[in-house]
């Protein structure tokens, strides 16, 4: 399939489930929008699920991209700014558009139930523990980085939790939000 095609189908995909929600999100909805035939969905995705499937690996591959293009521009040295570097990434406005909040919110809802989106929900948590980790060894004791950077993505959770079901994301706000959790837990970097 053609890269501009699937990327047509994937961002229908985004459209249909902030319209219609994922579960009145159809191969026909999402044809309907991207302005093709059902039938190609079906051939190339498999049906709704694998379409699914396809817009969370873009919507990964997104936030592994813009992670990466912050953390270029920080110091290998510069701890904090590399924690800034995924917050930033996980708060982009590509991933807090109100589609992409939307399409999030039902793929953490769905891989509960199949095992290929538990998986990519595996991996994304597993990196973006990885990542603060990787960061915060650097500026505390091992085993307090690891609470530290659980503390984070589960603030980064909840933070999307309640931004997807309030209507969007202030981003901002949210990045305010981890960095006073981060202040405050650096201030303790012996307990």
């Amino acid at each position: 399939m053609q890269p501009l095609r699937r990327r047509q189908l994937i961002d229908a995909t985004l459209a249909s489930i902030d319209q219609h929600g994922l579960h009145n999100t159809t191969i026909v909805t999402i044809s309907r929008l991207a302005g093709v035939s059902s039938g190609i969905i079906s051939h190339y995705f498999g049906g709704k699920n694998g379409l699914l499937e396809a817009s969370m690996r873009h919507l990964l591959k997104e936030l592994g991209d813009t992670y990466k293009a912050r953390l270029a521009k920080v110091s290998t040295d510069d701890a904090e700014g590399r924690v800034m570097a995924v917050l930033e990434a996980n708060f982009d406005r590509v991933q807090t558009s109100p589609a992409a909040c939307k399409t999030w919110l039902a793929f953490w809802a769905e891989a509960m139930h199949q095992p290929e989106l538990a998986r990519l929900q595996k991996v994304n948590a597993q990196r973006l523990l990885s990542n603060l980790r990787a960061a915060l060894k650097q500026l505390l004791p091992a085993a307090r980085a690891q609470l530290v950077a659980q503390g984070l993505a589960a603030l980064i959770d909840g933070v999307w939790l309640r931004g997807a079901l309030e209507g969007g994301i202030d981003t901002q706000q949210a990045k305010a939000l981890c960095r006073d959790y981060l202040a405050q837990q650096l201030k303790y970097k012996d307990s």
